[in-house]
């Protein structure tokens, strides 16, 4: 039997999170596996750490991380799949904007042999500062990554909890999970989903987030491609350089040979002496990148959060 774990991070959602568990429990009761939510406070400055103790006071299917501050998005939702104990992790907001309702539906596409199963807000209600940005970083990141899906930055996602356990989140890596999915081979589908406005609360990235995405995703190309082999890169480039050095050299004294030009008056030598500099630099920093890859995988994962407590559902209430 399929053991359900639902992480919900949260931060400042005092508001909607009744509300939330109720959606949850309603689109949970016709399904016949067992569950648990998870949800991960992520040092919100409200009364949602109340709210979440008086949810785990009354159901047993309620499991609260409690952090010590705010660590984001990406920790947040790593702890609570950290800390889940289903076979299948499913990952949702807490601003009542994801549908709970889509659930039973995430799993029956799961069921039909995919590791990941990608919500798409393809009616999203948001304005067009949030949508706009949202649809040129999608598009970038699947042109980039060769994982096309429309809606990266919907958290609705359901995923295998084998897959999960692949790779490990840091930073603001989050929405680039089924990135780091695919690279380890698992099968991806996406569905439409059903998207709210939100009601209560506000929203807790703007226009800045865009840059953020854009930097991560720099750095998620080149973990992917380069990051077991940084030497690639670094030793790729410093080649290219020397070359163009040695090239320009050539050209040089090839002229001075031939039309007798002075090699020390042309611009061009400092030029070809700066290349083969950069290119030495450059393959020396990708073997101290591989000392550093080496030391990484010799080296013992540490989390990317503090708890500070972990409130259990009561046993015998539903």
């Amino acid at each position: 039997m399929t053991y359900l774990s639902l992480v919900i991070p949260v931060y400042n959602e005092e508001e909607n999170l009744p509300i939330l568990f109720d959606e949850i429990s309603k689109a949970m009761k016709p399904l016949k596996e067992s569950w648990e939510a998870i949800f991960v406070d992520d040092g919100s400055r409200d009364k949602s750490l109340e709210v979440l103790r008086g949810l785990a006071k009354k159901d047993q299917h309620v499991r609260v991380i409690v952090f010590r501050r705010n660590f984001g998005q990406t920790a947040a939702i790593s702890a609570g799949i950290d800390h889940a104990k289903g076979n299948v992790v499913i990952l949702l907001d807490a601003d009542l904007q994801n549908d709970p309702a889509d659930i039973p539906m995430l799993l029956s596409k799961l069921n039909e042999g995919y590791d990941v199963v990608s919500g798409w807000r393809k009616d999203r209600k948001d304005d067009i500062t949030r949508t706009l940005p949202s649809v040129a970083a999608n598009g970038l990141i699947s042109w980039v990554t060769g994982v096309h899906l429309h809606d990266y930055g919907c958290t609705l996602k359901a995923y295998r909890r084998e897959v999960l356990d692949e790779f490990h989140l840091y930073g603001e890596t989050h929405r680039f999970i089924p990135v780091f999915a695919h690279s380890v081979g698992a099968r991806i589908a996406e569905l439409p989903v059903h998207h709210h406005p939100r009601l209560h609360g506000t929203a807790k990235y703007g226009l800045e987030r865009t840059v953020k995405v854009l930097l991560d995703l720099f750095t998620v190309k080149f973990l992917l491609s380069y990051g077991n082999k940084p030497i690639r890169l670094f030793g790729g480039t410093g080649i290219v350089l020397m070359l163009a050095s040695f090239v320009t050299l050539a050209y040089l004294f090839a002229r001075k040979i031939i039309a007798s030009t002075s090699v020390t008056a042309s611009p061009l030598l400092p030029l070809a002496i700066m290349f083969l500099i950069l290119g030495f630099q450059s393959i020396l920093m990708g073997l101290i990148a591989e000392l550093l890859v080496r030391t990484y995988h010799e080296s013992q994962r540490k989390p990317t959060y503090t708890v500070r407590e972990i409130i259990e559902g009561k046993k015998g209430r539903k």
